[in-house]
């Protein structure tokens, strides 16, 4: 690890884990960028790295991870399980399967990444509660030391409490400036569930806002190092994607400065419901 790279701080999870606050997305979108993983890893403290069955890069993120040269045990990788592997024993050969292609032998986090099933003739819930008792035992059998939701919402979350034994560990939703659900972050907080935000800059329709510009030039940061430190403040586990190793750097440095508390609510005050990514609010 570079000399100059941040020490990340973490967030406990109810199970006692630390989640680093700060992690690095991938996708399929924009494509993969191999390099841009190891320069992550290796020159700027990044130890938290998220992905998903359905994103296509796991062997390849895989690869990253060992040319790192760092311990398994330093990192926190996060993939996700798609819908159509959703059921008791689908999900179980896909969490192996993910293990397999990110070559280890555990997950740190796996999280249902959608509530809506899309099962003919079987009603959401009565599947998300069959997958998720799956994930359960993957937790108990240490496949996964720490289990989760991605994109749900408080009906989602109170039907899962009612049908498990193992509350979530993480929700990861999108969470930006303009997106701020409050209400379930706060449901969230008060189940022992870490709230964990994507899209942090809002697919780039952040970085232009008048507000966060003033910003960025009052505190002499770039507008995505306003919106990631923002989101940290907020006490929001936060996963900026980027295959460029300049902008990597660039939002991983947010640990040297803080937002008053009166710019931290104007930034609040940014929201207006608008989402760049998925919207599960029509899911049952």
């Amino acid at each position: 690890m570079s000399a100059s790279a941040p020490s990340i701080p973490t967030v406990p999870l109810s199970n006692g884990l630390q989640i680093p606050i700060l992690g690095l997305g991938t996708s399929h979108q924009g494509g993969y960028s191999q390099r841009a993983v190891l320069y992550a890893l290796q020159e700027c403290g990044v130890r938290h790295i998220d992905t998903a069955r359905r994103y296509g890069c796991e062997e390849l993120l895989g690869v990253a991870v060992r040319e790192s040269g760092l311990p398994r045990a330093d990192l926190w990788l996060t993939t996700k399980l798609w819908p159509g592997d959703y059921g008791y024993r689908s999900a179980k050969r896909a969490c192996r399967a993910s293990c397999r292609r990110l070559g280890v032998e555990y997950l740190d986090l796996y999280l249902m990444h959608w509530p809506d099933c899309t099962v003919p003739g079987r009603s959401n819930r009565e599947v998300r509660a069959e997958t998720w008792r799956a994930l359960e035992e993957l937790y108990d059998e240490g496949v996964c030391r720490a289990i989760g939701v991605s994109n749900f919402l408080i009906p989602h979350l109170e039907e899962l409490k009612e049908d498990c034994d193992i509350a979530p560990h993480v929700n990861q939703v999108e969470f930006h400036p303009f997106q701020q659900p409050w209400d379930l972050v706060q449901y969230c907080r008060g189940g022992d569930i870490v709230f964990e935000g994507y899209c942090p800059l809002a697919k780039g329709e952040a970085l232009t806002h008048p507000h966060i510009l003033r910003l960025a030039a009052k505190y002499r940061r770039t507008p995505a190092q306003i919106c990631i430190r923002w989101g940290i403040q907020n006490g929001i586990v936060t996963i900026p994607k980027s295959t460029k190793e300049e902008r990597i750097r660039e939002n991983c440095q947010v640990f040297g400065f803080c937002l008053e508390a009166g710019d931290v609510t104007a930034l609040n005050a940014l929201h207006d419901g608008r989402r760049v990514a998925w919207d599960p609010t029509h899911v049952e």
